[in-house]
């Protein structure tokens, strides 16, 4: 399974966000070449600013093998974590996170600038599916404009 694989199935995710009428941004998270968990942002729904996709993933995850600490796992989202998913990502010693488009408005590194808000030992990747990533936030925004 390659890194593609993983956001096309957080793509998946933030597509029934976008049907939802939430801000389409999904997440999985993937142990032993496995997706364990799934979310995608439910803020409108949950009348609730931190039911983000990340945070939605990570629960579940949490819930799933029955830890707080999630030391093998890959996080895959849509979209640049913001600060409250970085410092989320951050406790729970994820250690890689992969996104597609970057978020300048609201991604964590308008906020740390050069300091990274992730694990030390935690790998970064940034960029994969980021055209398919950012398409489907674009058509969000105009369909609401």
């Amino acid at each position: 399974m390659t890194d593609e694989y993983f956001m096309q199935q957080a793509l998946l995710e933030a597509q029934l966000a976008f049907e939802e009428e939430e801000i389409p941004i999904g997440a999985v998270v993937v142990m032993q070449n496995r997706i364990i968990a799934r979310g995608h942002n439910m803020t409108e729904r949950l009348n609730d600013p931190t039911a983000h996709a990340e945070m939605i993933a990570l629960t579940s995850a949490f819930s799933k093998i029955g830890s707080k600490y999630l030391p093998d796992a890959t996080l895959y989202v849509t979209v640049e974590p913001c600060l409250m998913c970085a410092g989320a990502v951050y406790w729970s010693k994820v250690s890689k996170i992969v996104w597609g488009a970057g978020d300048e408005k609201n991604g964590h590194q308008r906020l740390t600038q050069q300091r990274s808000p992730f694990h030390p030992k935690a790998e970064i990747i940034t960029g994969v599916l980021q055209e398919e990533c950012a398409a489907l936030m674009k058509a969000f925004f105009k369909q609401r404009r």
